[in-house]
């Protein structure tokens, strides 16, 4: 697909000005580090009404999961808040990458936002990092009262990578007969393994999130087992045979993104089990566009509709 052709003049600028191997992982360590660097070298601009504070939560392994918390100065008593994963395909990325989402919701909302970071693939395969979110948001619920939280107003949300791991960890959750989020905030997640939908075959241009790049990414995470019929729901949600009794969601992707058709077939499925879901698709968006252009209409649009999602979810409204 020609995705330069269906964009509006703004994206398409940025579009090219990537380069134009940006999301080749052939040799994934290297592409990594580049990735990384890049984003790290971003400014972040955040507000100054939010304090950054880092907790530290242990994993059944001994491993020191690390949860950073995203507070306003004057957080409400008992506050909503947001348990956010971060994406990067299972690859790659880390909390930090978000810090500037994170402060800005807490603040929108004045609510209480925490990101967890998780262990990344290959390394650490699955389900290692759907464990870590685990175990930090269970954490979370378990620390609400002494960290300012209600307990039943956590939503779980997540983007590209964490929107998949938010969705599984729900899916887990639910099984366990645990405490669930109130709310699912499912951002162009990835969802399925087996990669056959028309859009997972469309997307092949190397400056954005890829074919080729999905397909490395989901066997960092499931190794020989990708695509196989024996791959659970909770590693790929596109996979569950029963989404019902699942907190309400919000799934939202753009039109260019490869993970169109299998997010829109999870929103229709979540419907289809009585769970309330909006679902909302942005024309002439790639993956990531919305991050990577937030002063775009169609980034203003993304922006609004989902932090008008969480205060509902919470019978809250921005202030």
């Amino acid at each position: 697909m020609d995705i330069e052709a269906r964009m509006d003049d703004t994206h398409r600028a940025l579009l090219g000005m990537l380069p134009p191997d940006l999301m080749d992982f052939t040799d994934l360590d290297t592409a990594v580090d580049q990735l990384m660097t890049m984003l790290q070298a971003a400014p972040v601009d955040l507000p100054e009404s939010v304090e950054l504070v880092d907790h530290h939560v242990p994993a059944a392994d001994g491993h020191q999961i690390m949860v950073r918390l995203y507070r306003p100065r004057d957080a409400r008593p008992s506050s909503p808040g947001l348990f956010w994963i971060h994406g990067g395909g299972l690859i790659l990325g880390d909390v930090s990458m978000d810090d500037a989402h994170c402060a800005g919701i807490a603040a929108e909302l004045n609510i209480v936002v925490a990101s967890v970071d998780y262990r990344l693939a290959p390394e650490f395969a699955y389900p290692t990092p759907l464990d870590d979110c685990v175990a930090a948001f269970e954490w979370l619920v378990e620390q609400s009262l002494q960290l300012g939280l209600d307990p039943q107003r956590i939503a779980a949300g997540g983007g590209s990578a964490g929107g998949g791991l938010a969705a599984g960890m729900t899916l887990r959750l639910r099984d366990a007969h645990a405490a669930q989020p109130c709310f699912q905030l499912l951002r162009y997640p990835m969802l399925d393994d087996r990669n056959e939908t028309p859009s997972s075959h469309a997307i092949t241009d190397l400056r954005v999130w890829n074919r080729s790049a999905n397909l490395i990414g989901w066997s960092a995470y499931l190794g020989d087992r990708r695509g196989m019929p024996d791959v659970d729901a909770y590693a790929a949600p596109a996979r569950a045979a029963d989404l019902s009794a699942l907190p309400p969601a919000i799934v939202t992707v753009g039109d260019l993104d490869m993970f169109l058709d299998e997010d829109i077939a999870y929103a229709q499925a979540l419907l289809g089990a009585g769970v309330p879901t909006e679902l909302h698709v942005y024309p002439g968006s790639f993956h990531g566009s919305d991050t990577m252009l937030p002063d775009a209409d169609a980034s203003r649009r993304w922006r609004r509709d989902e932090v008008a999602a969480l205060g509902r979810a919470f019978d809250i409204t921005p202030e």
